[in-house]
C-alpha cells in the first residue's frame, strides 16, 4: 500500500521527480513483496517440498518478468517526458496571438505569459469565452462563420474586454465580475465544463449579430486557472489532461511556421494567411513542415512538448477578414492532397503543444528544438 500510494503521488504530480534509481528500488521492493505474498498463499502439503520450490521459483520468475517489463515501460515513459539537455536554434517568434473567444477574432500581442491554462496577459486569456446555445452546447465558426467577425479588444491594463462587430455598437464585457457569478451548464465536444454566464445584454448582442434574432445564443466564461477536462483524443498518447487548457478543443498552445504557410500558398490560386489557422505562435526560420518532427520546443522561459499534430476542420475554409466560406473548399481541398496522416480523417497543419515549463515569451524570442 505504501508503494502504491507513493507511485500514485509521483504519477499525478505536476513535476515528475522520481529518479531511475528510485523507480528500480520501488519496483524491486514491490516484486519481493508480491513473491512473499504468493509463497505464503500457496496451499500444499509440507512434505511436498520439491513441488513447493518449483512453484515458488516459477512464480518468482513470472513476477520478475512482468515487473521487469513494467519497469521498462515506466522508465521509458519517464525519460521520454523529461526535457532534453541539448537544444538547437531553429528560428524566432514572428507573431503571437491570443483568442479570448472560441471561433472569434484574435488579439495580436508583443508578449504573453504562458501557463497551464494557456496564453494570458492579465485577464486576457486564450479561449476563455465561448458562444453557446441556450442549452449550453457551444457553437463555432464551422456552422456560424460570422463569429469570426466578432473582434475582441482589451484595455491597456488587460482588465476589460470590448466586443466589436460590423453593424453593431461596441459592448463592454466586465471580465473581473465574471469570476463570482453563479455557474451554468456548458459543454465542449460533449464534455461538461465549468462556466459562468456573461449577461442577458451580451446574449442579446451575440444573438442579434449571429442569428439576427433577439435570443438563442449566450456568451459564457471559464473562471478557473487550471484545466478540468479529461483527454478526449486518446489515440494521442502524449496528450495529457494538464494540456487541455480552458475551453480549447485539444490543447492550450498551437504553433505554425511561416514556411509551412508559404509552401501551401504556392499550391493555391488564392493565398491564405497564418491567421486562417488560428495559431498562438508563428515561427520564422524553419523549413516547411519541419515542425512535424519536433519533439521538444523552448521559447524564452518556456518549454513545451509536441503532443499531437493539428488536424484541421472546415473553419480554415472561412476567410477571417470577411467571414465568407470558400466556394472551392480551400485551403482544405489542397491540404488533403499532401498533408494527410495515418489514422486521421482530416489534413494536418501545425502542431499542438502541452506546456512543461511556464514563463513569458516575446516577439523575436529565439525558438529552440530539443534533441
Amino acid at each position: 500500500n505504501k508503494f502504491n500510494k507513493r507511485m500514485v503521488i509521483y504519477e499525478t504530480s505536476d513535476q515528475a521527480t522520481l529518479s531511475s534509481r528510485d523507480a528500480v528500488y520501488f519496483l524491486l521492493v514491490h516484486l519481493c513483496t508480491k513473491i512473499s505474498e504468493v509463497s505464503f498463499r500457496i496451499k500444499m502439503p509440507l512434505d511436498d517440498f520439491g513441488t513447493r520450490c518449483s512453484v515458488l521459483l516459477a512464480t518468482g520468475v513470472g513476477l520478475a518478468s512482468a515487473t521487469g517489463y513494467g519497469l521498462y515501460k515506466y522508465l521509458a515513459n519517464y525519460w521520454d517526458n523529461q526535457p532534453p539537455q541539448k537544444w538547437r536554434q531553429v528560428g524566432e517568434l514572428a507573431d503571437l496571438y491570443i483568442y479570448p473567444i472560441k471561433s472569434c477574432g484574435a488579439i495580436r500581442v508583443s508578449h504573453m505569459d504562458c501557463t497551464i491554462i494557456g496564453p494570458k496577459l492579465g485577464l486576457l486569456r486564450d479561449r476563455i469565452f465561448m458562444v453557446t446555445r441556450t442549452d449550453g452546447t457551444y457553437i463555432c465558426a464551422r456552422t456560424f462563420p460570422k463569429l469570426l467577425l466578432i473582434q475582441p479588444s482589451f484595455d491597456e491594463q488587460y482588465e476589460q474586454m470590448t466586443l466589436s462587430a460590423p453593424g453593431m455598437p461596441d459592448i463592454i464585457v466586465p471580465v473581473a465580475d465574471l469570476f463570482s457569478v453563479d455557474p451554468v451548464k456548458a459543454w465542449v465536444w460533449g464534455q461538461p465544463v465549468t462556466a459562468t454566464d456573461c449577461s442577458e445584454e451580451l446574449a442579446r448582442w451575440i444573438s442579434r449579430f449571429v442569428l439576427n434574432e433577439e435570443s438563442g445564443l449566450r456568451l459564457v466564461f471559464y473562471p478557473l486557472d487550471i484545466p478540468t477536462r479529461p483527454v478526449r483524443e486518446r489515440q494521442h498518447v502524449k496528450l495529457t489532461a494538464r494540456d487541455t487548457g480552458a475551453l480549447h478543443n485539444s490543447t492550450s498552445f498551437m504553433l505554425l511556421t511561416e514556411a509551412s504557410v508559404g509552401d501551401l500558398n504556392r499550391r493555391l490560386q488564392k493565398p491564405v494567411t497564418a491567421q486562417q489557422f488560428r495559431p498562438n505562435f508563428v515561427v520564422k526560420g524553419p523549413g516547411a513542415f519541419e515542425e512535424d518532427d519536433w519533439k521538444w520546443i523552448k521559447i524564452g522561459e518556456t518549454v513545451y512538448r509536441n503532443v499531437k499534430p493539428c488536424n484541421r476542420c472546415s473553419v480554415i475554409t472561412v476567410d477571417p477578414e470577411t467571414g465568407i466560406r470558400s466556394n472551392e473548399n480551400e485551403p482544405m481541398k489542397t491540404l488533403k492532397t499532401f498533408r494527410m496522416k495515418p489514422g486521421l480523417e482530416t489534413p494536418v497543419m501545425g502542431m499542438q503543444m502541452g506546456i512543461r515549463t511556464e514563463g513569458t515569451v516575446r516577439l523575436g524570442n529565439a525558438v529552440y528544438v530539443g534533441y
